[in-house]
C-alpha cells in the first residue's frame, strides 16, 4: 500500500467538495470514452465444501450458475448500493468462476465495460463482491468458516487517470 500525505490524499478525494463534504462528482464536462474494469475476489473453503459444489449434489442447485447472475445483477445495481455512485449503462458484464481444487478455493473474476463519462470500478469490485457473497449464501449451511478474500480491483482502463493493473512492472500502475 501506498503511504500518502494525508494532506494531499484530501486535496485527490474527489467525492468531497471544499467543505469537506460527501458529494457526488459532477461529470457532466467529462468527455465519454470507453472503459472498462476487471476485479476478482476469492472464497476458501473446506475441500469437502468445494466437492460437493462441484459434484453438482448441492441441495440448493447449481451455485456457480446461481453466483455468477447474482454478479451480473449486482453490477447492474451498484449505485443502489454504493451512494455516490453514478448509475451507469454498462454495455458488457462477465463473471467468470473457477474451482482452484489445489488451494480449496473458488476464484471469481469480473468484467464490466461500457462507453461512459466515468469508470465502471466499482461495478466490477461489486460484482465480484457480492457473486462471492452468493456461494457464501448457498453453502453456509454446509460450512459457516468459508472466507471471502482478496476482493480486488485488478485492471481499469479508459479515462483521464489511464491505465492500472495490478503488480506492473511500474510498481502497480501500468
Amino acid at each position: 500500500m501506498n503511504q500518502t500525505d494525508p494532506n494531499q490524499a484530501q486535496a485527490n478525494l474527489t467525492h468531497l467538495n471544499q467543505s469537506g463534504e460527501a458529494h457526488m462528482v459532477d461529470v457532466t464536462d467529462k468527455q465519454v470514452t470507453e472503459r472498462e474494469a476487471r476485479a476478482e475476489a476469492f472464497v476458501a473453503m473446506a475441500p469437502e465444501t468445494l466437492a460437493l459444489i462441484l459434484s453438482g449434489q448441492h441441495h440448493k442447485g447449481d451455485v456457480f450458475a446461481t453466483a455468477r447472475i447474482a454478479g451480473i445483477m449486482a453490477a447492474k445495481k451498484t449505485a443502489d448500493l454504493i451512494p455516490l455512485c453514478h448509475p451507469l449503462a454498462l454495455t458488457k458484464v462477465e463473471v467468470e468462476i473457477a474451482a482452484l481444487p489445489e488451494l480449496h478455493k473458488v476464484h471469481i473474476r469480473t468484467l464490466c465495460k461500457l462507453a461512459g463519462k466515468t469508470g465502471v470500478e466499482m461495478e466490477a469490485l461489486t460484482a465480484a463482491s457480492v457473486a462471492a457473497l452468493t456461494i457464501y449464501d448457498m453453502c453456509k449451511a454446509v460450512q459457516k468458516d468459508m472466507v471471502i478474500e482478496q476482493l480486488r480491483l485488478v485492471e481499469k482502463k479508459g479515462g483521464k487517470s489511464g491505465h492500472f493493473q495490478l503488480g506492473s512492472t511500474s510498481g502497480e500502475q501500468a
